[in-house]
């Protein structure tokens, strides 16, 4: 569909003329930022651009979702706890074809594109080269047209900026949402519940059947931000889904007229902790809580959004692969195979075997690292005090998977500790990238020979058995 072609209710198509495009950042400038020529900063300008960028995004975003509507297509769901997505502006308005164009209007106010594109700052989601497969991928599937959609965690701080005073590294917060950031929407309409702690109580029904019920669990509140990622010379613009936490109570006035000012915002600020940080420092306890704490806080938010979306439409639970697709990134997303399960047996009330076929069928796993010491594992103590339920649906999961191992290994002992999704010992743990394979139909590393030496060394036992 041509861009020209606008919907005529819903999009005011803005033209991609230098003319056109100049006077939408003298309009950003003086009715979104009250700024005139001579008050206007570096960054107000930088700002006035973006948004003539962004507004040019919007009606192709809008027009993809609209398809996605419409046409009820199988959506690819990409969950990271990185994506290290660079600056925005270039990206855009290279893909978007407003080279030319943003360079003539720019030139028109007295400003250069090169000056204009540094004056951004990148955006805190990522690191490494995780973070930036997962911002690759995103771009490559909205140029291939693909439906899909990018779950991740809307840090306040990146990582850290680093600076070396009097001979030694100095680490010091990387504040990157310091300044207004005119790619995302915030989506107060989409708030989810998140879970932690509490405990478990199982009932029987009137049906027969017993039930699980999570009971005096700590709620976190789980907030969307949208930010849109647009294919290179396509109309297709996808989203990149990013979760804030907030507290699920409000700030406590009485303390605060008693004088006790720290109390009286204590719990939000503890809650929101979760997102305030990318990466928080795991060599304690209290750092590595937080970071299961993350993990979850991103699983349990963007599954939850995925079924609202296939209830929205759908009634019949067995067509969820045919329209749901979730490729987990690394390990850290895996626990969303557990909160699928207890979704679908708990929530929904299917059976066990059923619940599991929907749940391999619908998970994909990406490997990215070979080494033992790398790969990542939580203790057992520590996963039923955050997550209770989702301890006993984790033993469940290895409990019948160990099952056919032994059917298919008769005798060999051996390879059920080798295979385990928990480990034994006198500090249990679960092997997360084993229950990422375990609950997956599909596994793959980052290269060809990456997945090649997967199966014969860190992998092999289930490349044999599957």
């Amino acid at each position: 569909m041509s861009m020209k072609q606008c919907p005529p209710w819903q999009l005011s198509c803005k033209g991609n003329d230098v003319d056109t495009f100049r006077l939408s950042i003298l309009n950003n400038l003086e009715y979104r930022l009250a700024k005139g020529e001579f008050f206007a900063t570096d960054y107000d300008k930088f700002l006035s651009v973006a948004y003539a960028v962004a507004e040019r995004l919007t009606e192709r975003w809008i027009l993809t979702q609209q398809t996605y509507y419409q046409s009820r297509p199988k959506r690819v769901y990409y969950l990271s706890m990185e994506f290290l997505m660079g600056r925005a502006l270039g990206n855009s308005v290279l893909n978007l074809g407003l080279e030319e164009t943003a360079r003539g209007a720019l030139l028109e106010l007295g400003m250069k594109m090169e000056e204009i594109r540094e004056i951004e700052v990148d955006a805190g989601l990522g690191n490494g080269g995780l973070g930036r497969l997962a911002a690759c991928f995103m771009d490559s599937l909205a140029t291939l047209g693909i439906p899909a959609h990018g779950y991740g965690i809307r840090y306040d701080y990146g990582l850290f900026h680093q600076k070396i005073v009097d001979g030694r590294q100095v680490e010091t917060p990387d504040n990157w949402l310091a300044l207004p950031n005119p790619w995302e929407v915030a989506r107060a309409e989409h708030v989810f519940k998140v879970h932690f702690g509490g405990y478990i109580e199982h009932r029987t029904e009137r049906d027969g059947k017993e039930h699980a019920y999570w009971q005096n669990a700590e709620e976190v509140l789980a907030m969307a931000y949208d930010t849109p990622i647009p294919g290179y010379d396509t109309v297709t613009v996808n989203t990149l889904r990013l979760w804030t936490a907030h507290s699920s109570h409000e700030f406590n006035l009485e303390y605060f007229n008693n004088g006790d000012y720290m109390r009286a915002s204590q719990e939000q600020l503890m809650t929101e902790n979760i997102t305030k940080v990318l990466y928080p420092n795991d060599q304690f306890f209290v750092g590595r809580e937080l970071r299961l704490k993350q993990e979850y806080f991103l699983v349990s938010a963007s599954i939850q959004d995925i079924v609202r979306r296939f209830k929205y439409d759908h009634k019949d639970w067995s067509k969820f692969p045919d329209a749901v697709a979730v490729q987990l990134n690394d390990t850290h997303p895996s626990l969303a195979i557990p909160e699928l399960m207890r979704l679908l047996v708990d929530e929904e009330g299917l059976a066990w075997d059923k619940a599991w076929n929907i749940c391999v069928a619908t998970f994909g796993y990406t490997n990215h690292t070979l080494l033992p010491e790398a790969l990542e594992d939580w203790p057992v103590s520590m996963l039923e005090a955050l997550l209770p339920r989702h301890m006993e649906i984790i033993y469940l999961i290895n409990h019948y998977y160990l099952q056919d191992v032994s059917r298919r290994y008769p005798g060999d002992i051996d390879r059920l500790r080798r295979m385990s999704l928990v480990t034994e010992g006198d500090t249990k743990h679960v092997r997360m990238a084993y229950l990422a394979v375990v609950g997956s139909h599909s596994v793959n590393g980052v290269a060809q020979l990456h997945s090649r030496i997967m199966t014969e060394t860190l992998f092999r036992d289930f490349y044999e058995m599957w």
